[in-house]
């Protein structure tokens, strides 16, 4: 089989590793960035909205791909489902509830409508024509049958690479510590992160680490960044700088409004790190609950403050729960298992 990948940069790093993985079993796999092929209006350069086909027309003749997978809706996905061939989605978000969320904040001006607009015709049309969708967690495959209910669907998880995840230097930090790494760029999501008002305050000895940016990043340090215990560190470089952020931290906690599927919560347990999060969305798949970490109900401040308290003051209770968590990540989410279940959806539903 010959498969096209279509990614965004964002997620290139990993869907190298996917397709490294998915050439070991046999697929002749070709990988590229989707705006570098097809591009068009709304995008950030005007240049790029007078972009025509031909990249994307000589790419197919040359590749001749029986299947072609895109990880996002845009312009390049669109250019694949006018092909005759059958084109896969890998879907990592709630789309339907991002665009609302988009709408009702930072998308609120005319030109930005406008684009909203857009990019909602656009993931419609691709998803429309598609053959196959493939959420990253079971918690999102129902979304899709909900919008979608006669389409074809497929669990397709996060898959990561164990060995790249290894204690080395740490960064200074002051300990105890709890290390947040999330980015501030969807409301429904970041928002959440507002509970840790009052948890700083309950624990003024422990100080939090935020790595992280986006759209919302003003919002959210205006209300945290007063207590002295709250440090922001902004984007850190990755894999090597989250390495060393992951290595030094004692908690690891994913403070979310929504998620599907944070990579983020599978790095920080391949670090032998306890982690609590919020229990929405998909983050139950991606842990054990009194195995590896902690489930939060959304909004509960007396949990966050019981249980990372339980943490910080009890060493071997970290340790196993972060020996039981890298134990967890590689035996469920390592890329030769997700390359072969990846297979194995193609095959069910009749793709070649």
């Amino acid at each position: 089989m010959r498969l096209l990948i279509g990614g965004s940069t964002s997620k290139i790093f990993h869907l190298k590793e996917f397709a490294s993985a998915l050439t070991d079993l046999g697929v002749d796999c070709k990988l590229v960035v989707d705006t570098d092929i097809c591009n068009g209006f709304p995008s950030r350069k005007v240049s790029d909205w007078f972009q025509t086909r031909k990249k994307f027309d000589q790419l197919i003749s040359e590749f001749k791909p029986d299947v072609i997978l895109v990880d996002r809706q845009r312009h390049f996905a669109l250019a694949a489902s006018k092909q005759d061939i059958p084109l896969v989605i890998h879907l990592r978000g709630n789309i339907w509830k991002e665009m609302e969320w988009a709408k009702n904040t930072l998308y609120k001006s005319l030109p930005k409508r406008i684009a909203l607009q857009m990019w909602i015709s656009i993931a419609r049309q691709t998803f429309q024509k598609s053959s196959l969708i493939v959420p990253i967690c079971e918690h999102l495959e129902k979304i899709v049958k909900r919008n979608y209910p006669n389409k074809k669907t497929g669990v397709m998880y996060q898959g990561i690479s164990s060995s790249r995840w290894y204690t080395s230097k740490g960064m200074t930090l002051k300990h105890p510590c709890v290390g947040l790494l999330q980015g501030a760029v969807i409301w429904g999501k970041a928002q959440e992160m507002l509970i840790l008002d009052s948890v700083l305050k309950s624990m003024p000895d422990v100080t939090f680490y935020w790595a992280g940016d986006g759209p919302y990043r003003d919002k959210i340090l205006s209300a945290l960044g007063k207590h002295d215990n709250f440090k922001w560190l902004g984007n850190l470089q990755y894999p090597d700088k989250v390495r060393e952020y992951l290595t030094e931290i004692d908690v690891y906690a994913l403070v979310s409004g929504i998620d599907m599927s944070p990579l983020t919560l599978q790095e920080a347990q391949l670090m032998k790190k306890p982690v609590v999060a919020t229990n929405v969305g998909g983050i139950p798949e991606l842990m054990k609950n009194n195995e590896t970490g902690f489930l939060i109900e959304k909004c509960d401040a007396n949990e966050w403050i019981e249980k990372l308290s339980l943490l910080i003051n009890n060493e071997q209770k970290r340790k196993s729960m972060g020996e039981s968590g890298r134990k967890f990540v590689e035996e469920n989410f390592n890329w030769s298992k997700i390359a072969k279940e990846f297979l194995d959806i193609l095959e069910k539903h009749g793709i070649k």
